[in-house]
């Protein structure tokens, strides 16, 4: 086991035992790491504040639920996660989503755009594809879940994320090449 893992064991054991040093020291390892994921959701520094404190406090509310199965830190950003997105279906954040008889799912693993496009473009286009697309496609292609993952988080199938990947992705190409997106332009 790395020290940092080793370092992060003891600091949640001591947790365990209510010790506020141990959660400081926690807060403070990985805090920004957190904040960032959520802003990568919310795009709004407060509200990424405030997830990520609410993230904190659930975590060390539940520390004794930590089993260890997966490090500290991806325990916590899947809470993050979870917050996020929890925080924009509270928001209630409408798209015009695409009439589902455009969609064709397409099983190529390609995820490579015309050159001129800028990351930044990508980015605004994520932001523009409807939830039940931009969820499954910013956690596959921003935070880095498989399939797996992404199915237990967001509560549906594996072959559900898979599909709603290559719509999402199917869409985001169109969005890109027509640049019809608003969100950042």
């Amino acid at each position: 086991m790395e020290t940092r893992e080793l370092i992060s064991s003891d600091l949640v054991a001591q947790c365990r035992n209510n010790s506020r040093k141990a959660q400081l020291a926690l807060y403070k390892k990985y805090a920004h790491g957190m904040y960032c994921v959520a802003m990568r959701f919310v795009k709004n520094s407060a509200d990424a504040e405030d997830i990520t404190q609410e993230a904190f406090i659930r975590a060390f509310r539940k520390i004794d639920q930590f089993q260890g199965n997966v490090t500290f830190g991806a325990w916590l950003k899947r809470i993050v996660v979870n917050g996020s997105i929890d925080f924009l279906k509270a928001r209630k954040q409408h798209f015009v989503e695409l009439e589902e008889h455009r969609l064709t799912i397409s099983e190529e693993p390609d995820w490579t755009v015309d050159r001129d496009v800028q990351v930044e473009e990508v980015k605004s286009a994520i932001e523009a594809l409807p939830d039940k697309y931009r969820y499954v496609v910013q956690l596959y292609l921003v935070e880095g879940y498989d399939h797996a993952e992404i199915s237990e988080i967001l509560g549906f199938k594996q072959t559900t994320s898979r599909s709603r990947l290559m719509r999402g992705k199917t869409y985001l190409r169109e969005l890109l090449k027509n640049k019809s997106y608003v969100a950042g332009s």
